[in-house]
């Protein structure tokens, strides 16, 4: 793996970073206030946006972008053997994209995590019929948050359709997106296996938006409470393989994490970074910009922040090298966990040692340092929280079940 930025993508990370400095920071701190108000400087960003996924191969800058499938015919065959297409160049643009603010990135119409699982497991009629759709995720419910495999809304068939009952909690986008990507169980004695995802499209009867959450950060993103009562979806919305496969398991619908939590790791990344250099200039005249003075005879301040770009470092080289995995069509699932876990954990530290730091000016609302904080405690927390992918590296690790080490 060569550890630099892919030539073909800078273009794309030198664009974001723009984007980022010029039309999420200026209205940061006004939809941080202005909770639940859709930020509408976002639409015309967002068609870009869709116009750059449109272009040519890679050049993806959103959610959207990332899936296992998402190389054509002819990239595969110009880069045999090593190959950096959208998931790395998602990965990448989520970086700087964060890096600006990571809950208008979070608000970015038709680039939601929906999106990426839609790209992990849809067939191909299913990748073109919801290609120009918002999608949210809802996987989470009241009985059941870390464990997915927990899950009681249901889906019986009926028909040509499936009925789904149940609730859901903490739907990013769940108010504003087109559709929401519904994880259900077909039959509850099945187990894991029967779980299946399900696109609902917005104004489908049964579905209803209960309210909306008040949060800690992230608060220019909506977060809903959507319940579904005898609500009929299409069966040809249920994404992927309909048959129950007990000996595959869980598997079918966890290969969404595989795509979606590098690019959870990919913000938290991104806003430690933000965080990261507004430290390093504001202490500019006690650091050494050319690394010279040894470690142990810089300043305490110095050491800290030094240890910080080292841990900041190594989450994004483990963030990268889970998507540039996916772009290979390598299994990740273990590599998706640590990138997540890592990047989540060093993303909350950092922000927060960053308003330490700064004192009372980092505790103050002149600057950001004390948004990004707040922001990046979610990152730790959605897309499986610190525990459970510690919990995943160790079975990987281990070969062990998820009934064998709980």
């Amino acid at each position: 793996m060569n550890l630099q930025n892919p030539k073909k993508f800078r273009m794309l990370v030198s664009q974001a970073q723009e984007v980022a400095l010029n039309v999420l920071r200026p209205i940061s701190r006004k939809y941080d206030k202005a909770e639940h108000a859709y930020p509408k400087e976002l639409d015309m960003l967002a068609s870009l946006v869709d116009g750059m996924n449109e272009g040519g191969e890679g050049m993806n800058a959103g959610a959207a972008g990332a899936g296992k499938r998402g190389e054509s015919k002819q990239s595969e065959s110009n880069h045999e053997g090593v190959r950096n297409g959208t998931n790395m160049s998602t990965a990448l643009s989520i970086i700087e994209m964060c890096y600006g603010d990571t809950g208008l990135l979070l608000s970015m119409p038709r680039q939601g995590l929906g999106n990426s699982a839609i790209a992990a497991v849809a067939n191909d009629e299913q990748l073109e019929r919801f290609k120009n759709t918002w999608a949210a995720m809802a996987i989470t419910e009241p009985s059941c948050g870390s464990d997915s495999a927990a899950i009681r809304t249901t889906a019986t068939k009926d028909g040509d359709h499936y009925i789904l009952n149940g609730e859901k909690i903490f739907v990013t986008s769940g108010d504003r997106a087109d559709s929401v990507v519904v994880w259900a169980t077909l039959d509850r004695k099945v187990g894991r296996a029967a779980i299946k995802s399900f696109v609902v499209e917005k104004g489908t009867a049964g579905m209803k938006v209960e309210r909306l959450e008040h949060k800690l950060g992230i608060k220019a993103s909506d977060t809903a409470v959507i319940s579904f009562t005898d609500c009929r979806v299409p069966a040809e919305n249920l994404l992927g393989n309909a048959e129950v496969d007990v000996a595959k398991g869980f598997a079918g619908v966890m290969e969404t994490f595989d795509n979606t939590r590098p690019l959870v790791a990919a913000m938290a990344v991104g806003c430690a970074k933000a965080s990261l250099e507004r430290i390093k200039q504001i202490f500019k005249d006690q650091l050494d910009d050319s690394y010279s003075t040894p470690y142990l005879q810089t300043s305490n301040l110095a050491a800290q922040i030094y240890r910080m770009e080292a841990e900041w470092e190594s989450a994004r080289l483990l963030t990268l090298k889970a998507t540039w995995m996916a772009d290979n069509k390598m299994p990740n699932s273990k590599e998706a966990s640590i990138a997540k876990a890592k990047a989540g954990r060093i993303g909350n530290d950092i922000t927060l040692k960053c308003v330490e730091l700064a004192a009372s000016l980092g505790y103050g609302e002149d600057e950001l340092l004390e948004k990004w904080a707040r922001d990046s405690k979610i990152l730790d927390i959605f897309e499986g929280t610190q525990q459970i992918q510690q919990l995943i590296i160790a079975r990987r690790e281990l070969g062990k079940s998820s009934s064998e080490l709980k």
